[in-house]
């Protein structure tokens, strides 16, 4: 009876390890294949005349020294640029990261605005935040 529940045990083991196994070789490969990071998230605060400030939330899981989220940007929709936040190194260690940006100057019409990371290796793209500037 007992040799019998340690191969259970021991069967059990096995597949747990290999489904584990499994998600993390598919979430490397999904890690592999994305060529931007994503904008999880933007807080907007007015800061003055025609000026705000941005939290923005990225995450780049493929982050290393060699190619990772290095900048992110502020725009509208039509695609002018407002302000931009260069990185200069990797945040593997902290993932997903905030990082802020300080008196972006938009003019009066512009109601909201849109945030793109951008990755060293591919450039801007992949997925944006839409923010309302606080006040319009």
């Amino acid at each position: 009876m007992m040799l019998m529940w340690r191969g259970c045990v021991q069967l059990l083991a096995l597949v747990l390890l290999s489904v584990g196994s499994a998600s993390i070789a598919a979430y490397a490969a999904d890690a592999a294949l994305q060529e931007y990071p994503e904008v999880l998230a933007a807080e907007v605060r007015a800061s003055g005349d025609d000026r705000f400030d941005f939290d923005v939330t990225l995450s780049s899981p493929y982050d290393t020294p060699q190619r990772y989220a290095d900048a992110f940007r502020v725009m509208s929709k039509d695609g002018s640029v407002f302000g931009e936040r260069a990185l200069f190194h990797d945040h593997a260690s902290e993932q997903p990261f905030t990082r802020d940006l300080y008196g972006v100057r938009i003019p009066r019409g512009v109601r909201t605005v849109l945030v793109q990371g951008r990755d060293r290796q591919f450039g801007y793209g992949g997925r944006t935040v839409e923010a309302t500037l606080p006040g319009r």
